[in-house]
């Protein structure tokens, strides 16, 4: 099991892989195995890495970042990989006014009791991230602490970034999503009731209340595949937007229909993985329309997921 920390419970002292790690895509995974690689030199060290909460520039700039990861997304991915703790360090501009010096002495030293660290040549920190990563080196190699500066990941000429696979959800690009994240792409949502007009046409849904920090796709019509807690993943076509013909004027939201399975959904938490978009969301002339439409969607999700089975 790993564990979710503030820095005044993290466990140490500590190997660090530090940064945002948001997404946990390939070019943190290298990162992240420096870390580990130099944690086997000293047993003792608690694999561990170190992010920030809430994003920085959320704090700074007043800008909603929303997050391909929300924390406790993050801990399955990163016990696979071998990481034993997850501590968020909250960001706030006390924390954004520390200079260099302080941030390595009162966070990295005092408070988590670092012994290794790797960072992407990227990394920045302190006030006004006027720390590189040179700095690192000397700050924290003064303290005997060894510091590991790791390259970016280069990809088709470009490097690999939380940004990339934002606009691949953006695009519903679901296949260059998974390909950068190296995993596939997932999210959560608990079913709360709806108002049963899914059920009225012959479709009945899951409706997902999704958290709103959580990065997801373009609005559109899916198939996809979805899982209650520690069961084998279900096929589904998955609504994700408003909806033009029921009523214009709701909010943005998340339905899934089962295909081929009719059980009852009660208050509980489903893992949704979107697969392949197929349409965008359209107005119909009448409930009948749009239930023939939905009729084809199935018939389409079905035959996409028969052709690419879930491996699980």
């Amino acid at each position: 099991m790993i564990f979710l920390r503030s820095p005044q419970e993290a466990d140490t002292p500590t190997a660090i892989a530090l940064g945002s790690f948001d997404g946990v895509h390939a070019g943190h995974r290298r990162v992240i195995a420096a870390a580990l690689q130099l944690a086997q030199l000293q047993p003792e060290l608690v694999p561990t890495v170190v992010s920030f909460w809430p994003h920085p520039r959320e704090v700074l700039a007043g800008e909603p970042r929303l997050r391909l990861d929300l924390p406790e997304e993050k801990l399955d991915c990163l016990m696979q990989l071998g990481i034993r703790q997850l501590v968020l360090v909250p960001f706030n501009k006390k924390l954004a006014a520390l200079t260099p010096q302080q941030f390595v002495q009162q966070v990295l030293l005092e408070q988590l009791g670092a012994k290794v660290i790797a960072i992407g040549e990227n990394f920045r920190f302190g006030a006004q991230r006027s720390g590189a990563p040179e700095d690192l080196k000397r700050l924290a190699g003064a303290a005997g602490v060894l510091v590991e500066v790791v390259p970016l990941l280069d990809d088709q000429g470009q490097r690999i970034s939380s940004s990339r696979i934002r606009l691949a959800l953006a695009a519903a690009d679901l296949q260059e999503v998974v390909r950068l994240l190296q995993r596939p792409y997932l999210f959560e949502g608990k079913v709360v009731k709806g108002r049963g007009l899914g059920r009225g046409l012959g479709w009945p849904t899951a409706n997902l209340q999704v958290d709103g920090r959580k990065c997801l796709p373009k609005e559109g019509v899916y198939a996809a595949w979805v899982r209650r807690f520690d069961a084998k993943p279900m096929a589904a076509v998955m609504n994700l937007g408003r909806q033009p013909t029921i009523d214009p004027n709701a909010p943005s939201a998340v339905e899934v229909h089962l295909l081929g399975i009719d059980i009852q959904l009660g208050n509980e938490i489903l893992s949704v993985e979107p697969k392949q978009w197929l349409r965008g969301q359209c107005a119909f002339d009448s409930l009948e329309a749009l239930s023939s439409q939905i009729a084809k969607d199935a018939a389409a999700a079905t035959a996409y997921l028969a052709a690419n089975p879930n491996v699980d």
